[in-house]
C-alpha cells in the first residue's frame, strides 16, 4: 500500500468516511464524470507530463512549474525530462514554456492562451478531465469545434488523433408546467439552452474509448499536481501526522485510565 493510500485508510477508518464506488467512464455522460485522479500514481503523473509538453505545451506556458522540479517530484533523471520534456531549446531547470510565441499565438487566437500552470486548482480534475473530452464537431462554430463544458471555446480539440471526431446529440429542453421552463431529463446536463444527450463517433481515432480516458485522466492528473507540487510531499508526511495521533491518542486513553483508576 502507498502512503497516500494509508493516509486514506486511516482517515476513513478513525472517521468512518465511506469510499465512493468507481465509476466507469465512456464519454457518453460528459460532462458529469469523475476524473479519479491519484496523486499517489507517479506513472500517471510522468505519462500526463509527457503528453502535456506534447499536446498542450505547443500553446500553453506553466510559468509556475520548473522542470528540475518535475524531475525531483515524478522521480525522473535529467535525461529523461531532456528527452522526453523539453522540446523548445530550454534548458533543463527553465520553466515549462510555450512553443508558440505571443506574437504568433495573439495573430492566430485573438490572444494569447492562457498560462495553465494554476488551472488544476482553480478549474479542478474533473473539469479539466471532462472538458478534454467534450470536444465535438460543430460547423457553425468558428473553429470548426465546440465543446459541451465550456461552449464557443476558442482552443480546437489538440487530441483529436487520439480521441477521433464525434458529433454531440441534443434535445431541446422540456417545457415545464403551464409554459414554464423546464430541466433536462436526469443524467443530462443543459449546455447553451439545449439537454446534451450523448456523443455519436464520426471517426474513430489511435486510441480505444477506455485508453483515450485514461491518457485524459493522466492529463487531468499532472496539471493538478503542477497546480499545488507540495500535495506530494504533504501526503507523504500525512501518514506519519495520523500515525502520531493516533498513538498519541492510545497514549492519552492509558493516561486517563490511569488517573481515574481509583475514582469511583
Amino acid at each position: 500500500m502507498t502512503e497516500q493510500g494509508l493516509v486514506l485508510a486511516l482517515i476513513a477508518l478513525l472517521a468512518g468516511v465511506a469510499t465512493a464506488p468507481a465509476h466507469a467512464s465512456g464519454g457518453a455522460t460528459v460532462p458529469g464524470d469523475p476524473a479519479q485522479t491519484d496523486l499517489a500514481d507517479r506513472a500517471s503523473l510522468q505519462r500526463g507530463a509527457k503528453l502535456f509538453v506534447n499536446y498542450c505545451a505547443g500553446c500553453h506556458s506553466m510559468k509556475l512549474m520548473r522542470t528540475s522540479r518535475i524531475a525531483e517530484d515524478l522521480k525522473l533523471t535529467q535525461a529523461q525530462v531532456e528527452q522526453n520534456l523539453l522540446f523548445t531549446g530550454a534548458k533543463f531547470g527553465d520553466p515549462l514554456v510555450a512553443a508558440m510565441s505571443v506574437e504568433a499565438s495573439t495573430q492566430w487566437f485573438g490572444k494569447a492562451p492562457p498560462d495553465l500552470s494554476l488551472t488544476g486548482k482553480a478549474r479542478g480534475s474533473d473539469w479539466i478531465y471532462n472538458y478534454l473530452r467534450g470536444f465535438y464537431l460543430d460547423p457553425e462554430a468558428r473553429i470548426g469545434w465546440n465543446n459541451t463544458v465550456f461552449p464557443n471555446a476558442s482552443m480546437p480539440n489538440v487530441l483529436w488523433e487520439m480521441q477521433g471526431m464525434q458529433r454531440a446529440v441534443f434535445e431541446p429542453v422540456p417545457k415545464g408546467a403551464h409554459g414554464a421552463a423546464g430541466h433536462c431529463k436526469h443524467g443530462s446536463t443543459e449546455v447553451e439552452g439545449r439537454c446534451f444527450v450523448k456523443f455519436q463517433s464520426v471517426a474513430e481515432g489511435s486510441l480505444t474509448g477506455e485508453a483515450f480516458d485514461q491518457s485524459v485522466r493522466d492529463i487531468s492528473a499532472f496539471m493538478e499536481y503542477a497546480a499545488e507540487p507540495a500535495a506530494l510531499k504533504r501526503t507523504r508526511i500525512g501518514a506519519w501526522v495520523i500515525l502520531f495521533l493516533a498513538f498519541f491518542t492510545f497514549l492519552a486513553w492509558l493516561l486517563k485510565m490511569e488517573f481515574w483508576r481509583d475514582v469511583h
